[in-house]
């Protein structure tokens, strides 16, 4: 069980000078941004000369030199970190302006019905072509409507147009 654990962070000492830097990279790396974050990073370390033998005691030249030089490095990945957070602001603001696609893409845009013959229309109904005209002579023409409006798996009415012979939808 002990091998299934999580191994704990790795916590480590970082220069005063760089303690903001450091945390808004962290900030980025977080929201997702690690491209952009090793690209500027990258950037940064280039800059650096790693040949340089320096005297490590804090009050000499080469530290002090060396710090100089990190605060304008860190200066400039700052300007660049601020250039990131303006583009992932404008993109955020832009695709918010954008108009946005249809909620569910695989429903259908309601289509309208036309007239139907009766054998076309008895089957939605749930009945035979020869049992649907016995109801319509039966019934009132708001009975029938009401009729098949119950039948009708979309709920909606038909009505018997005697000219065209037809069975119309009504809404």
């Amino acid at each position: 069980m002990a091998d299934d654990k999580t191994p704990p962070s790795e916590m480590i000492r970082v220069p005063t000078a760089l303690i903001p830097v450091v945390r808004e990279l962290s900030r980025l790396h977080r929201q997702g941004h690690t491209i952009a974050l090793l690209q500027g990073l990258e950037e940064l370390l280039s800059g650096f000369d790693s040949n340089i033998d320096i005297d490590v005691t804090p009050s000499s030249k080469s530290v002090l030199q060396m710090e100089k030089k990190l605060e304008s490095k860190l200066d400039a990945m700052t300007k660049k970190l601020e250039l990131i957070e303006r583009a992932i602001s404008s993109t955020r603001y832009n695709s918010q302006a954008r108009p946005r696609k249809q909620a569910h893409p695989y429903q259908q845009p309601q289509v309208e019905l036309l007239a139907l013959p009766p054998e076309n229309l008895a089957p939605r109904l749930g009945l035979s072509p020869s049992s649907l005209a016995p109801e319509r002579e039966k019934l009132t023409t708001k009975e029938f409507i009401s009729w098949t409006r119950n039948r009708d798996p979309r709920s909606i009415g038909w009505e018997w147009n005697p000219k065209d012979g037809l069975y119309h939808p009504v809404k």
